[in-house]
Parts: structure tokens; C-alpha cells; sequence
């Protein structure tokens, strides 16, 4: 169980390929996620368009974005 004030992890709503995909690339948080750019992620099989959405609520809740964009 994530401690209060911290983004969940994997995030709801996020498919089950989407979290093996993440899990295979050795993504197991918010914060590496944020070290990977939006294409690296997208290239992951598994992984698509819709997914994006709960990964760019779970950057934007824990005040993070993805690799490389400007705020």
C-alpha cells in the first residue's frame, strides 16, 4: 500500500498489458517514469494512445513530467 500523499502506482485505469510493459522496462514508479521520454514509453509493446492518459495523470499528480518536454 503506497503512504498517503503519493502518487499510486501502477495508475488506475491502466490495462494490464500497459503495467507489463511498464514492469518489463523496469518502470516501477512514477518517478522513472518521468525519466523516459512519451515516444520511449509509447515504442514499449504493449503500450498505446490510451494509456497515456492515466500515465500523464499520474505524472501530473505527483508534479513530474515526461523526459524532455518543457513545463
Amino acid at each position: 500500500m503506497n503512504p498517503p500523499n503519493v502518487t499510486p502506482w501502477p495508475p488506475p485505469g491502466l490495462s494490464a498489458p500497459a503495467r507489463r510493459a511498464l514492469a518489463g522496462a523496469g518502470i516501477e514508479s512514477v518517478r522513472q517514469l518521468a525519466a523516459h521520454t512519451e515516444q520511449e514509453v509509447l515504442a514499449l509493446h504493449g503500450l498505446g494512445p490510451k494509456a497515456m492518459g492515466p500515465l500523464r495523470a499520474a505524472l501530473t499528480e505527483a508534479g513530474l513530467i515526461f523526459a524532455g518536454e518543457t513545463p
